[in-house]
């Protein structure tokens, strides 16, 4: 069973005082990122029952927050996870050409995982920066104005911090 360490439960209490009386649910996406971000990048069933637990909510209640939004991840990622806006301005711009790019170049399709776990690659709808399509989430940086090379550098640039890292 998953279970917060005292710090974060300590964090998960003034987050929840930040809503009003018998609002509790609106704490949902915090925490959800909170559990995301303790039990390895992805939201188990567990993290979620346990978060729904933490609200006094129904499990359906934190699962329908969960699947709906992109920014949760239902099952194992990699360390980087490429987030390619898939919407009318990227594609214009030629997303879908980066996005087979990508597909091609790390040998997955969109979901999934590289062996190494290094990389997942996931389509999402509008990040909210049109002007620079086609672009990418990656961690909490966009990067935009994708090309092929731009996207081999930025693969090369996660590899070496991941090498440096190790």
């Amino acid at each position: 069973m998953v279970k917060f360490s005292d710090e974060k439960l300590k964090k998960v209490d003034e987050i929840i005082a930040r809503y009003p009386e018998g609002k509790q649910k609106s704490a949902v996406i915090p925490l959800l990122h909170l559990a995301q971000d303790e039990f390895g990048g992805w939201l188990s069933v567990d993290a979620m029952d346990y978060v729904a637990t933490l609200l006094k909510l129904e499990p359906i209640e934190v699962y329908e927050v969960a699947t709906f939004y992109s920014m949760f991840n239902l099952k194992p990622v990699g360390r980087y996870v490429f987030e390619v806006c898939q919407t009318g301005p990227c594609m214009i711009s030629g997303s879908d050409n980066i996005i087979d790019y990508i597909k091609k170049k790390l040998g997955i399709a969109v979901g999934e995982t590289t062996a190494d776990g290094l990389f997942t690659l996931k389509t999402v709808e509008c990040l909210g920066a049109c002007g620079y399509a086609p672009m990418m989430l990656l961690g909490k940086n966009f990067r935009e104005h994708l090309t092929p090379e731009k996207v081999d550098q930025i693969i090369e640039e996660c590899r070496q911090t991941a090498a440096a890292n190790n």
